[in-house]
């Protein structure tokens, strides 16, 4: 007995023009059908398993049919659900069918054409230079949320500005660990502690020494670069580290055998900390600041010369952040002073004949009143007026013969025109220095 109906096979006899077949015919066909539609069920479920699949696909008949040498069927591989109609050719007897879709060929020559799809092409980048990734599109960048995700959070992420807020005891595990060797790792707390170390001066001098000139210091580079910004953030009050700092930060720019490159940005900051910051060192000393402040511009124009090709937005970032320390009125003078010798250290002449001498008129205001009145900032005055006048003597041009006759401020035209253009104590001060060059330059400017 056959579980598939011989109906069936009636049926299909009819349809192709057999009107009589005996039941025994009947019967051992439907028993024929049965047995090839098992074996191809049970190839298609072989296919079935073997793509890791628990529901059988139209697409697994197919490979069945094709490996038991039947053409397979077409027209049913559609990831669309097939949509059955149903129909009836007699009572009791529904006849189910597939719908096929109608379509209208006007609207379909009438849509629009899809866009030509671009030409494949080929592009070439560089994934990392000296082992820097460049920040460019091609590139994964820092803000990538998967980045983000490993930034660390809180009160204490970020450690100068837990410093700041007075939470400076709070560890940050770091997210990538370096890998250093002993020796490297005994040597760099061994320049630490010598360069911290005030009783010895010949320690600090070997250590400098060895920074300057040691090949083999790459893997410390960044190290001593989170040194110095940490320690420049904690130690606002003591100027022997500060100096020590800047005194390491020298070491490094002065090694040639170190690739510092991609850390100037980080490089800057203790820098213009040193030579803008408003209160340097303790109130005792009042003048014990400037040495540092001249240490850390001559650093500031070592950078701006020496990196100056490879970002070339360097340049106009420390001349602008100089001027703006230079024409607030609100901060102390010794920044004030820290700003003009920087804009003198990163352009030269050029910069004080742009950004200086323009201004000068209206900052000579600030600095007249301190002087004339004996108040107590006259000395940090006297400084600023002494480093506004070196910044002026640049402007001179060296190996030019004197060609005016007046010396000591003998013509009050002269003395005139100067207070118009610099105002009268600076105009003063530049007459009383006997250089005829220097104003003429000062005019003409």
């Amino acid at each position: 007995m056959s579980v598939w109906n011989p109906d069936n096979i009636k049926d299909v006899a009819e349809s192709v023009g057999i009107a009589s077949v005996n039941d025994d015919t009947l019967q051992a066909l439907s028993s024929d059908v049965e047995y090839r539609l098992s074996q191809v069920l049970e190839e298609a479920l072989k296919f079935m398993r073997h793509s890791k699949r628990l529901l059988l696909s139209t697409q697994d008949i197919a490979q069945a049919l094709r490996v038991l040498d039947v053409e397979p069927l077409y027209g049913y591989e559609s990831t669309r659900p097939l949509r059955f109609g149903e129909a009836s050719i007699g009572p009791g007897q529904p006849l189910f069918y597939v719908e096929d879709e109608e379509v209208d060929f006007e609207k379909l020559i009438n849509a629009p054409l899809p866009k030509v799809p671009r030409e494949m092409s080929f592009t070439a980048h560089w994934l990392a230079v000296e082992g820097v990734q460049p920040s460019i599109p091609q590139n994964p960048t820092t803000a990538d949320s998967r980045n983000q995700e490993l930034v660390p959070k809180g009160p204490g992420a970020n450690q100068n500005l837990a410093a700041i807020s007075g939470n400076d005891n709070v560890t940050v595990k770091p997210l990538v660990k370096h890998i250093l060797s002993k020796e490297l790792q005994l040597y760099f707390e061994k320049i630490c502690s010598a360069l911290l170390d005030e009783a010895s001066d010949e320690y600090r001098v070997a250590a400098l020494a060895s920074i300057r000139s040691d090949p083999g210091l790459h893997q410390l580079v960044p190290y001593f670069v989170q040194f110095i910004a940490e320690k420049v953030t904690h130690n606002l009050k003591n100027l022997f580290v500060l100096t020590q700092m800047m005194q390491l930060t020298s070491a490094m720019l002065d090694n040639e055998s170190l690739y510092v490159d991609p850390y100037v940005a980080s490089i800057v900051p203790p820098i213009l900390t040193c030579l803008v910051g408003r209160r340097l060192g303790s109130d005792q000393d009042q003048l014990a600041h400037y040495p540092l402040r001249n240490l850390a511009a001559s650093l500031l124009g070592l950078v701006s010369r020496k990196y100056a090709k490879s970002s070339h937005t360097l340049k106009p970032r420390l001349a602008r952040t100089c001027l703006k320390h230079f024409l607030d009125p609100t901060i102390p003078l010794g920044a004030n002073y820290g700003a003009i010798i920087g804009l003198q250290a990163i352009g030269g002449p050029e910069v004080v004949r742009a950004l200086i001498l323009p201004n000068l008129k209206e900052y000579e205001v600030l600095i007249r009143e301190p002087i004339e009145d004996d108040l107590p900032n006259k000395a940090d005055a006297e400084m600023v007026v002494g480093a506004l006048l070196g910044a002026l003597r640049s402007l001179e041009e060296e190996g030019v013969s004197l060609t005016n006759g007046f010396v000591n401020g003998d013509s009050e035209e002269i003395r005139a025109r100067l207070s118009a253009k610099v105002g009268e104590l600076i105009g003063s001060r530049i007459l009383g220095l006997g250089r005829p060059q220097l104003v003429k330059t000062v005019l003409s400017g």
